[in-house]
């Protein structure tokens, strides 16, 4: 099953060597597949995916993406973007960039739009309960979408403990994806 690893403000991203620290060793503890930069808040953005890169090549195996920005993606040579479900619209464009495209999804026909669209995975979520992101759609949710579509799936949402992991890994998902279970 692979691990998708994102990041987040307790990485303690607006402070570069420390992000870079912090990063590279819980890539060491984790040894995650998938690796997203996503900030919401650094108003040094571009800063912190450029560090967040610096990371990842050192990782040669590791695939990594930028939250949102396909054109920073791009140019930092980053394996993919991963879009927002408000962002279908952006999948063409991203693919023409050369682009891995990865879509959050949280409804059985945003992950099938996405799939017809020509992403390459999703992740779909809230499984389990995650502060702010609603009813979560627990494991029968999940298992019932994975045998209605061929995309590449991560679950996402409230994945903290191993048992969550495992849980996931009894399913046909394609991996899962997580902030606090990285921590």
């Amino acid at each position: 099953m692979q691990k998708y690893l994102i990041t987040s403000a307790e990485f303690c991203m607006d402070t570069p060597n420390v992000f870079k620290n912090t990063l590279y060793n819980q890539f060491l503890k984790h040894k995650p597949n998938y690796a997203l930069y996503r900030d919401k808040s650094n108003k040094n953005y571009n800063l912190g995916a450029s560090s967040f890169m610096d990371v990842c090549r050192k990782f040669e195996t590791m695939k990594s993406f930028i939250h949102q920005h396909a054109d920073l993606a791009k140019e930092l040579n980053a394996t993919g973007v991963h879009l927002t479900s408000k962002q279908f619209d952006k999948i063409f464009d991203a693919k023409k960039f050369g682009l891995e495209v990865i879509v959050s999804t949280h409804t059985f026909e945003e992950v099938l739009l996405a799939q017809e669209l020509g992403a390459d995975a999703v992740t779909f979520s809230p499984i389990f309960t995650s502060p702010d992101k609603g009813e979560p759609k627990g494991v029968e949710e999940l298992k019932e979408l994975l045998e209605m579509c061929s995309i590449p799936v991560f679950a996402l949402g409230g994945i903290v403990k191993t048992l969550h992991v495992g849980m996931i890994g009894q399913t046909k998902a394609y991996g899962f994806a997580s902030i606090r279970y990285f921590k």
